[in-house]
Order: structure tokens, then sequence, then C-alpha cells
């Protein structure tokens, strides 16, 4: 039997529960349901406009109920926040296999945003931040490997049984494996952990210097941080929604951009092995404009050159950013705040992520609706990127960050 990784050996199941509870977010996240979108616009004879907008309405509603039900990880225990995001995520996949009318998707949509995207992930990253402290970066980048491997699975999956048997089939398929396979073995993984009793068997314990989220939205430092743990998932989905169109304009084939996303996914996926250590390294704060600089180089790529290689390019480079990014920024906040309060903290970072990704496919669009070019879009987003990096030195490190300063 393979011996446990030293990084996670104090607690492999919380460890394994994260990477679990994130790879299962995948069938809420855009990648898969956008496989849906013909079909589903087939079905209920939907124009693209409604079919967007019903889904962005979907995905805004459950940045603002994620508020609310992101704090339950702070008053749960595990077990049962975990029971109620795969039931949540489950109702959503049957909403959508029974839908008979175009307004059923509406509902259907918010489950699975809401249950998938933001409380999943955020059950995932929260655990993997409070439960471990000195290798907090390398068990967030474990954790965040179920991004790719839903990302490998759960499409190519889709697609050939929609091929098959039919669109519905899938999302009962979805619900099945939710409640058989995926529910018994959160429920295993999570023990007993809970917010009172489960800190004391992991390196992460209560403080009462721990930041409270009242205090965190007081601070200016958070909103001086805030935009650059954004922008990541602000520009991907972006991007990757209007890629046909930007094809389109470059002359970039299909079959190439086909070939180039696996150069986004292998980027992302090889980046993830080296991220964690250099969270842990040189600390998440510091690490976080760093990882920004492969994705203001892929823009700039972008913007500048529309050579046949460039989409493997600069697909490669977001792949790795949002690897060192997404490991990064959520490391941010435990080693910043502190975990008493982690659930309420990163519900505000995880709805305002969930807000950034339904807002920035409308902005794109409008963009090149008005005329603008694939040149002044690249430079644009690279822009916000470097204006956001540059923020981030305006936040000083809180008592937290440097505990000798604190007790001097």
């Amino acid at each position: 039997m393979p011996a446990v990784p030293a990084f996670i050996r104090s607690n492999p199941k919380l460890a394994f529960f994260a990477l679990v509870a994130v790879a299962a977010s995948g069938f809420g996240q855009t990648f898969f349901i956008a496989i849906f979108g013909g079909a589903l616009r087939e079905e209920f004879h939907l124009s693209n406009s409604w079919y967007g907008a019903s889904y962005s309405a979907a995905t805004l509603l459950s940045a603002f109920v994620l508020l609310s039900a992101g704090t339950l990880i702070d008053r749960w225990p595990l077990k049962r926040v975990a029971i109620l995001g795969v039931l949540l995520l489950s109702a959503g996949c049957i909403t959508l296999a029974s839908a008979h009318s175009a307004w059923m998707l509406l509902p259907g949509f918010f489950l699975l945003r809401f249950a998938g995207q933001g409380f999943m992930t955020h059950m995932g990253m929260t655990t993997a931040g409070r439960y471990f402290t000195a290798n907090r970066g390398k068990v967030i980048a474990l954790a965040a490997l179920g991004f790719p491997i839903a990302e490998a699975l759960l499409p190519t999956g889709g697609s050939l049984m929609i091929a098959g048997s039919g669109w519905r089939s899938v999302w009962l398929a979805s619900a099945a494996v939710l409640i058989v396979a995926v529910l018994p073995t959160l429920i295993w993984l999570a023990g007993d952990t809970g917010k009172h009793d489960g800190q004391s068997s992991t390196e992460n314990t209560t403080s009462k210097s721990d930041y409270t989220r009242a205090e965190v939205l007081k601070d200016p430092g958070f909103y001086c941080l805030l935009p650059a743990a954004l922008m990541t998932p602000f520009v991907v989905t972006a991007i990757l929604f209007h890629q046909a169109a930007i094809a389109d304009e470059r002359g970039w084939s299909m079959a190439v951009l086909a070939g180039a996303f696996g150069s986004y996914a292998a980027g992302h996926l090889l980046a993830l092995l080296f991220a964690g250590g250099q969270v842990d390294r040189y600390g998440a704060q510091r690490s976080l404009p760093l990882a920004l600089i492969p994705m203001i180089g892929a823009l700039v790529l972008l913007a500048l050159c529309n050579a046949s290689w460039v989409p493997y390019v600069y697909l490669a480079l977001i792949g790795i950013a949002q690897a060192g990014t997404g490991t990064a920024g959520s490391a941010l906040w435990p080693e910043r705040y502190g975990s008493s309060h982690l659930g309420a903290i990163r519900s505000v970072s995880q709805a305002a992520m969930v807000f950034s990704t339904a807002a920035s496919p409308l902005l794109l669009g409008f963009l090149l609706d008005r005329g603008w070019d694939v040149q002044g879009v690249g430079l644009l987003f690279a822009g916000l990127i470097l204006a956001a990096c540059l923020l981030t030195l305006l936040a000083p490190m809180t008592a937290k960050q440097n505990p000798q300063e604190s007790a001097a």
C-alpha cells in the first residue's frame, strides 16, 4: 500500500474530502452544463439570448444565497453540510431531467449553480483551508485537482450519453452518481468533524484573534486583494464562453481550438503540482499577484498575434495562472484572517466569484457586439489584471500573518 504523502498525513480523510467535494462541484460548473445548450434550446425552442439570460439570472441569484448559506460550514458538522450540498445538487439534476417547460430551467439552473459551483466548491476549499496550516497550500492544490478531474470526465462522458440515450438520461445518471457514490464517500470522509470537535484533531486551532466576517469587511486590505482573487474566474469565464467568436476573428479552426484546450488542461494540471509548494513557501498574499503574470502574458499574446500556434500557448498560460491563483486565492483568507470564521469569510469571496462569472460573459459579449476586436479586448483584460496586481501592494500584512509583530 503506498505511503500517505507527508503534507496530508495529519488528516488524509479531510484532505480527500476536499478533493471529492471540489470534483463533485463539476456537475454544476459551466464546462458540464454547456454541453446541454444545444439540446435544451432545441427541446424548448429557446433563443440564445433567453437561454443565456436565464443561466446568468440563476447564477446571480445563487451568489446572493451563498452569502448566507456559506456560513453553515462554520456552524454545522461537516457531515451535515455535505449531505445538504449533495442533496441540493442532486435535486438540480432531477429538476432538469424532469423539465417539461422552459421555466423549469430556472430552478434547475439555480440549484446546479448554487449547490455545484457555489456550495460544493466552497465546502471543499474551506475544509482544505481550515484544517491544515503548515501545508495549507499543498492541500488546497490537492483539492483543486478536482477541477481538472471533473473537466476531463464529465463533458466527455456526458456528450457520449447524450448521443446514445438523450440529454435527460445524463441528468438522471448524474443524480444517481451523486446519491449512490459521492454522498456516502463524503459522509465517511467527514467522520465526526465539526466546528467544536473537529478542530482539535487537526493542525488548526480556534484563536480569539481570528477575524469575523464583519471585521474583514471593515479591512481596506480585503478590498485591495479581492480583485486579484477574482481576476482569473472573471477573465477565464469570459474568454472561454466567447472562444468561438475569438476563433472566428483570428481564423482558427475548431480542430485547432479543440487541441488547444488540451494544452489548457495540461497547464492547469501540471501547475497544480507546484502551486501549493510555492504558496507554503512564500505565503498566499505574495504568491497571488505573481500567479497572475502568466495570464497577463497570455492576453497580450492573444491581442498581438494570430498565428496558428497562439491558442496552444495562450490557453496553456491561462491554465497555469488558474492553478496558481486558485491555490493562492483559497489559501489567502485563512492565512490573513484565521480559520474560526472561514466559512463566513469565504462565502463573501465565493459569492463575488460567482457574481463575476455571471457578469463577465455579458460584458465581453457587449464589447464584441459594440465592435471591439480581440486585440482591444485582450489588452483591456491584461490592463485590468495588471491593475489588480498593483492593488495588492496596498494591502499590509495582518497580525495573523506577522504574529511576531503583534506580540511585540
